[in-house]
């Protein structure tokens, strides 16, 4: 509550006296507008806009009257360089002029003045007009603080909830990891190998559009559930010591179905699945095929997810270089040759051009944890 320029805290014996600069040309406007407001305000009058920029220096104010009609820096441009500032942007500026021109009216409210008063002065108005305003600054820094407050508690609330989030991704993924007999090096390489691939082709500007809306953290962070499905397959097929058979390949394929179903069960039952949107994209399309040999469904060329296509290419590198039952691990020059080969046929061409650019990266993840497997 103001009270003669004095803020009255609510709840509080605390108060403060505002300060308001008086911009004027004129000495005789500059002692009489003094005059009316020192018993009310801290008044600092100065004759020019350049003097008012050296007292904003020093000492900040809640108000300036600021004079139209001033010789070499007018009130105009005075104010758009205030506006300009974002130290002083927000400082509330009522024009005293002695024109009754519309159009300057507009033109000054247009660059960001709250009022004019007509000169000469009339105390009951011109103190009645800085009360009102310094009013409306102070609830606009008061609502500003609140929505800051606010977008501080949403932000820590958001932490939690991806905290949560990961933790649960982590618990899945130990699981998995313990099902399938992988270590946690398959899921440190291939969430590393997507990442590279989504950064390197937002650098070199490919699918842009569809990339626009990531959010990359996440989307590496639900990297480890593209298999989430074999939880479903029993340990005697998962883990068969050698290749299996047609029939044990078509219950093999079926892990992506259950994987797709398990992350629509969250879905269903949780109101925090959000984080779930890219993880069933990557399970339910990273076995299709460009050439559309692939499964579960067949899709071919672009009608693949761009997170499904992404995450073949780390998959299958990975699995190249890696022991499996029925082959040896091969080396990374020769997982690269055989990307290559499978370019327009099991990947997609435009990301084997990204590929070939980070290729050298992935290797360098590749044997970073060779011995340690």
């Amino acid at each position: 509550m103001i009270e003669n320029g004095v803020l009255k805290m609510m709840g509080s014996t605390k108060s403060k006296r505002y300060r308001v600069a008086l911009v004027d040309d004129n000495d005789a406007n500059l002692a009489t507008g003094r005059w009316m407001l020192k018993d009310d305000y801290e008044v600092y009058p100065v004759e020019s806009g350049a003097r008012l920029f050296e007292l904003l220096e020093k000492i900040p104010v809640d108000l300036i009257l600021l004079d139209v009609k001033m010789p070499e820096m007018d009130g105009y441009e005075t104010l758009r360089l205030l506006k300009n500032d974002n130290n002083l942007a927000t400082i509330p500026v009522i024009f005293l002029t002695a024109m009754k021109d519309k159009e300057n009216e507009l033109e000054g409210l247009s660059l960001g003045a709250v009022d004019y008063i007509g000169k000469p002065f009339c105390a009951p108005l011109l103190k009645t007009r800085i009360k009102n305003h310094i009013l409306i600054a102070e609830q606009n820094k008061e609502l500003q603080y609140y929505n800051n407050r606010l977008e501080h508690e949403v932000d820590d609330k958001s932490q939690q909830v991806l905290n949560l989030q990961g933790t649960m991704l982590h618990a899945v993924t130990e699981l998995l990891e313990f099902r399938d007999g992988n270590t946690g090096w398959h899921i440190y390489r291939t969430q590393n190998y997507l990442k590279l691939l989504i950064e390197e082709s937002q650098r070199m500007g490919i699918y842009r559009e569809v990339m626009r809306d990531w959010n990359t953290e996440l989307l590496v962070a639900s990297a480890p559930l593209h298999d989430l499905g074999k939880i479903a397959i029993c340990d005697a097929i998962l883990n068969k010591p050698g290749k299996l058979d047609d029939d044990e390949f078509e219950i093999m394929k079926l892990h992506v179905d259950y994987g797709v179903k398990a992350i629509e069960n969250i879905e269903r039952f949780s109101k925090e699945a959000r984080f779930l949107r890219f993880a069933k994209p990557i399970v339910a399309s990273h076995h299709e095929r460009w050439d559309g040999r692939g499964y579960p469904l067949g899709l071919a060329g672009q009608d693949i997810p761009l997170e499904g296509r992404m995450m073949a290419i780390t998959d299958v590198y990975d699995a190249l270089i890696s022991v499996r039952p029925y082959k040896p691990a091969f080396s990374t020059a020769e997982a690269e040759r055989i990307i290559n080969e499978d370019s327009g046929t099991h990947f997609d061409p435009q990301l084997i051009e990204v590929f070939n650019r980070v290729a050298p990266r992935f290797a360098d993840i590749a044997v970073s944890t060779e011995n340690a497997n």
